[in-house]
């Protein structure tokens, strides 16, 4: 068996993922409507990946708690490609998980989502983002639990800064510049424009700003090892 194979193998048999992966589409679908009359599911979606991300890496921690990464150290395979299989099954779980998020909007919301396409496409470059952002973070951690209790007010300040849980709006104006930063006022900001169903060339920009987040996180995360 893959180390691919391995990682959606054990991702899925945990029942707390499990009902993560699976019953954390119906929360978001039916949440009622904000303010503005979109689906308040589909603006708090991005955090729950931040979440789902974050414990799905931490099991890469506890392979090292466990001493799981001293065996793989005398096995034919590298840390780098044990690390790059495990992500690529992370990200398939939430990619897998955005499907099923947009295809039950699309069927319990109709057409006021927009742009499904886009929609899904924001929430696939984020579910890269979630997972390299948890990676480059638990680098910096020698212990899953030390560094699962700092990430939930880190996912929290990202909240707040990206306009899940504040209108930017109604922010200062001082916020909504620092607010650029942060990958979530990237994510929310491709929902309004696939939300408006604004031509590609405008979900452009939020996408390519995504994957510079997605990249930059990894070169941190692959400069300083879990192991």
């Amino acid at each position: 068996m893959t180390i691919f194979a391995f990682a959606l193998k054990r991702s899925i048999r945990s029942w707390g993922n499990l009902l993560l992966l699976l019953g954390l589409p119906m929360v978001v679908i039916l949440l009622p409507r904000g303010y503005d009359g979109y689906p308040l599911g589909f603006q708090f979606y991005g955090i729950l990946q931040l979440f789902f991300a974050s414990k799905l890496v931490h099991m890469i921690m506890e392979d090292r708690k466990n001493k799981i990464l001293n065996r793989i150290g005398v096995a034919p395979i590298t840390h780098a490609a044990y690390t790059a299989q495990n992500l690529l099954a992370f990200s398939l779980l939430l990619i897998v998980q955005s499907i099923l998020i947009v295809g039950g909007g699309w069927l319990y919301h109709g057409p006021d989502l927009g742009n499904l396409l886009q929609l899904w496409m924001i929430f696939c470059f984020f579910a890269f983002t979630a997972i390299s952002f948890s990676l480059a973070w638990c680098s910096w951690f020698r212990h899953p639990d030390a560094s699962a209790a700092v990430m939930l007010g880190i996912i929290s300040i990202m909240a707040v800064l990206g306009g899940t849980l504040i209108p930017l709006e109604v922010s200062p104006e001082p916020l909504q510049r620092i607010s650029k930063i942060v990958p979530t006022y990237w994510l929310h900001y491709g929902i309004d424009l696939a939300a408006e169903n604004r031509p590609w060339k405008h979900q452009l920009t939020p996408l390519l700003i995504l994957i510079l987040f997605t990249a930059a996180f990894l070169l941190i995360g692959s400069r300083r090892r879990l192991a």
